[in-house]
């Protein structure tokens, strides 16, 4: 099936947020969690929502530039909101926001965003034409157009 045969779908279908208590495990002797750990999080968000848009098997291309603003501690959630806002041929481009939130008293921060890039994989484990995205809404323009914008920069600076 060619990619212009898949009917597109919003952004809206395949939007979720995933939350994680954070346990000893995920910190080091001071209480605040391992970027790595924050950075696997990110990840899982971001292949869901890649998954759920496409109905496909998806693997991680990318992850852009991460810069962590505030640390997450022991004993709070880590919150990773996911959506789709770029799809080309195969590629499938996913924004992950990510918070802390206490969950006793409810107070969040904002840790990190980032842009993760995945491709859509067939039954042979090749590349796939991944499901179009339905942009709606001026805010949903303005992500594509810069999602495509990041993904002409990508291919230029492989």
């Amino acid at each position: 099936m060619a990619t212009s045969e898949i009917p597109p779908k919003p952004a809206s279908e395949s939007r979720l947020v995933l939350h994680t208590l954070m346990l000893p495990e995920h910190s080091n002797a001071l209480g605040n969690v391992h970027g790595g750990v924050i950075l696997r999080q990110v990840d899982e968000a971001g292949a869901i929502a890649a998954m759920r848009h496409t109905r496909k098997a998806c693997v991680t291309i990318s992850i852009d530039s991460m810069t962590f603003r505030h640390p997450v501690h022991l004993g709070e959630l880590l919150v990773c909101s996911a959506e789709v806002t770029w799809v080309g041929k195969t590629s499938i481009e996913v924004h992950v926001d990510v918070h802390s939130e206490h969950p006793i008293t409810g107070e969040t921060s904002h840790t990190n965003s980032g842009y993760v890039v995945y491709v859509a994989l067939g039954d042979d484990g090749r590349p796939a034409p991944a499901t179009p995205l339905l942009v709606t809404t001026e805010g949903e323009r303005a992500a594509f157009e810069a999602g495509a914008r990041r993904h002409a920069y990508r291919i230029a600076n492989r």
